[in-house]
């Protein structure tokens, strides 16, 4: 049997201001490891709303999220933090480096964060992820001095520092043009064939999705396909 990653169980999810509105309609679905998984549907259908409890950032549901087999349910914050630096990977539309910092510091720090392995390992994985996605030429000069396509892939490259089980993506191409979109796309594949990733992918590209493993449509609050 494939090895589950994450089981979302009857996830539900209301919003209450200024009126009640129920914005997730009971979410059931799993992803398997190495699975590469977009999740489409209008704006407003509730996928981004779905990634942030997917990801623990949102405790404020009905159902269960179980992540590598344990209900995130009931969980205290502190264990959460521990979840989302471990085992999830985060790459958004906008790519959230830190100018001050060089490339390759910008990816080491969340590995750093995790205090697992002293500096000196956490830069030579570092290194490695930059080479994977190869731009490790650009290690030391600052994210400034990079294009927007690079830019993402180091993102992309602090995502995966701390080789974490699920890469979760909010339009991770939203913010980039035809040509770096599929270059991004052609990562996010590898790292799946080649590297047994599984990847959880919200976007509008409708290109970008019909070439992953599988999509999830969505459509007010609900799954209308998988």
């Amino acid at each position: 049997m494939s090895e589950l990653i994450l089981q979302a169980n009857k996830i539900s999810k209301y919003f209450h201001d200024p009126s009640t509105i129920q914005v997730l309609k009971e979410i059931t679905f799993t992803l398997k490891k190495g699975e590469f998984t977009t999740v489409t549907g209008k704006s407003g259908c509730g996928k981004s709303t779905l990634l942030y409890i997917l990801s623990t950032m949102d405790t404020d549901y009905s159902g269960d999220l179980m992540i590598d087999g344990v209900s995130m349910r009931e969980r205290k914050e502190a264990e959460l933090a521990k979840v989302r630096n471990e085992k999830i990977g985060f790459v958004f539309q906008f790519h959230y480096l830190l100018n001050e910092f060089s490339v390759l510091k910008n990816v080491m720090l969340p590995g750093l964060k995790l205090s697992k392995y002293s500096e000196k390992e956490v830069e030579e994985h570092a290194y490695q992820k930059l080479k994977i996605l190869g731009i490790e030429a650009e290690a030391l000069k600052k994210p400034n001095q990079l294009s927007g396509g690079q830019k993402q892939r180091v993102a992309i490259a602090r995502a995966l520092i701390n080789n974490p089980l699920i890469i979760m993506g909010d339009e991770p191409t939203g913010n980039l043009d035809k040509k770096n979109s599929e270059i991004v796309f052609d990562i996010f594949k590898e790292l799946s064939d080649v590297y047994n990733q599984s990847l959880l992918i919200v976007t509008h590209d409708n290109e970008f999705a019909s070439k992953t493993n599988r999509t999830i449509e969505m459509e007010d609050g609900n799954i209308i396909k998988m």
